[in-house]
């Protein structure tokens, strides 16, 4: 973290800059988030912030993160940091609160964590609530990046400029870090400058590093996750037609060609205006739209058609029961898409109450083989063996299918032979169940060991900047067990997978 800063900010210069990218409105974001995190960083150099932790009071962190849009790897990374954090620095030490877009879709969730409303307009309310907190930790695992949203990347990395700006802990964890605009470089570069970045991987490091920024290597939250019983998820799938007795093939469908999502005041006015009851498809939230290209459909059409003949030709190998799962609310229409291409297979989708967090873990646990576009459906799925198929529509399931040594399993949702690559690829997976889930099995452990030693590191970072906190004393283990001290309490199947690949 940086010294306290003295350097008055240049607030017209600010101001002219977002007037003259008014007709840019991810720039006027930037612009306007960057003159508040200047008024803030003037008023702490005045001495007059509103919030001074006291010795021996509580700290009080800020999560920011995409949570209450029913994103299921977003729901699980948050749940494990708060264990995680928890465990490293005790309970009573804490006082959490989380940002929300939905507070019926976070109902149930992070229990014991204060929940806040995050607005779509969303500057005032960080101007507002970040100056209340101790620090701030940015929790979204596509942390860095313009290719779902520059206002995401702008809300989280505007979140950890806010803190800096107050000379307060600003962590980024467990993230990821991809191409970004240079609008959004430029941004991130100067308010991130003094942050902690916790990386999932080497390649995020060396993206953010050549931007100045200061990394530690660190892995995804969701390692640790204990899902619902296996009873929940088997009743959920008999419920669907499974029988009990056959195998289990789950796809994880998206729509990759909807991103990036912009703000368009123009269509938002027509939504606002409209009187024939209808909407707009690509109406994300608010005032921001799905932005498509002019080939997006037929790009659309190619990858949903060898989605769906990749499930069918993987159940008939196997003499599976398919079963489609929406790892987000938005996922529904692909996953529905391909389900109508295979005569109406079920769809398990986030945005029904019944499909928490924990009953769809468990469900993508039972499977035999997985293919899927969603990250985190692979990343819950591997403490079970479970092999699977990668289409990635960017570099998040390359770089874990990269790391385990099956990029061989790894295919492009925009790849013109996606069909036939694909048919082939799931001939080989069938062929190779064993292996494959011996090696996802192995392939959990790395990231478990980068997990504890990022809970360590954090701990000692949050120390470094409040010594006085009273923190546990974690388990005692041998020297080169240390990173054990930094995981929360592990559920049974993950304390069984270490003690086999051990």
């Amino acid at each position: 973290m940086s010294e306290t800063r003295t350097d008055i900010p240049d607030l017209a210069g600010d101001l002219l800059s977002g007037l003259r990218a008014a007709v840019e409105p991810d720039r006027l974001l930037m612009a306007t988030v960057s003159a508040m995190i200047r008024g803030v960083g003037y008023r702490y150099a005045l001495d007059a912030a509103p919030r001074r932790r006291g010795v021996g009071e509580p700290l009080r962190l800020l999560l920011a993160g995409y949570n209450g849009t029913r994103n299921t790897g977003a729901d699980v990374r948050v749940n494990e940091m708060i264990r995680q954090f928890r465990h490293v620095l005790g309970e009573d030490t804490l006082e959490l609160s989380v940002m929300t877009q939905d507070f019926d879709r976070t109902a149930g969730y992070f229990p014991g964590v204060r929940q806040v409303l995050l607005p779509p307009v969303f500057p005032p309310f960080l101007l507002r609530e970040c100056p209340r907190h101790d620090g701030v930790v940015a929790c979204e695992g596509s942390m860095f990046k313009s290719k779902f949203a520059d206002a995401l990347t702008t809300m989280m990395a505007g979140s950890l400029g806010f803190a800096n700006a107050e000379n307060k802990l600003s962590i980024g964890y467990g993230g990821e870090a991809g191409a970004m605009s240079s609008a959004m470089r430029s941004f991130v570069r100067e308010h991130c400058r003094d942050s902690v970045i916790f990386c999932r991987n080497a390649p995020s490091q060396a993206v953010l590093e050549d931007l100045g920024l200061r990394t530690h290597s660190g892995a995804d939250t969701a390692w640790t996750f204990e899902p619902a019983q296996r009873e929940v998820a088997h009743g959920l799938l008999r419920e669907a037609g499974w029988d009990g007795r056959r195998r289990i093939v789950v796809g994880c469908a998206i729509d990759p060609f909807c991103w990036p999502v912009r703000p368009n005041l123009k269509r938002a006015a027509g939504e606002w205006l409209r009187e024939d009851g209808g909407a707009d498809p690509d109406h994300f939230r608010a005032i921001y739209f799905h932005e498509r290209t002019a080939d997006a459909a037929d790009s659309l059409e190619r990858y949903l058609t060898a989605f769906a003949d990749g499930m069918r030709l993987a159940a008939d190998r196997l003499d599976a029961f398919p079963v489609m799962v929406g790892m987000e609310a938005l996922d529904r229409r692909a996953c529905e898409a391909v389900s109508e291409r295979l005569g109406g297979i079920p769809c398990l989708v986030s945005d029904t109450p019944a499909h928490d967090m924990g009953a769809l873990v468990a469900v993508l646990r039972c499977a035999d083989l997985l293919l899927t576009s969603r990250f985190h459906a692979m990343v819950c799925a591997m403490p079970a063996g479970v092999p699977g198929v990668g289409i990635t529509m960017d570099e998040r399931i390359a770089n874990l299918m990269v790391e385990r040594g099956h990029e061989d399993f790894l295919l492009r949702v925009d790849d013109p032979e996606l069909g036939g690559r694909l048919a082939d690829t799931v001939e080989r997976a069938v062929g190779d169940l064993d292996r494959l889930s011996r090696e996802c099995l192995a392939g959990c452990l790395p990231h478990l060991k980068r997990m504890g030693e990022m809970g360590l590191a954090f701990r000692e970072t949050v120390l470094a900047h409040h010594p006085d906190l009273e923190v546990p004393v974690l388990p005692a283990v041998s020297p080169e067990d240390r990173w054990l001290q930094g995981l929360p309490p592990l559920p049974a199947d993950v304390l069984e997978l270490m003690n086999d690949v051990a």
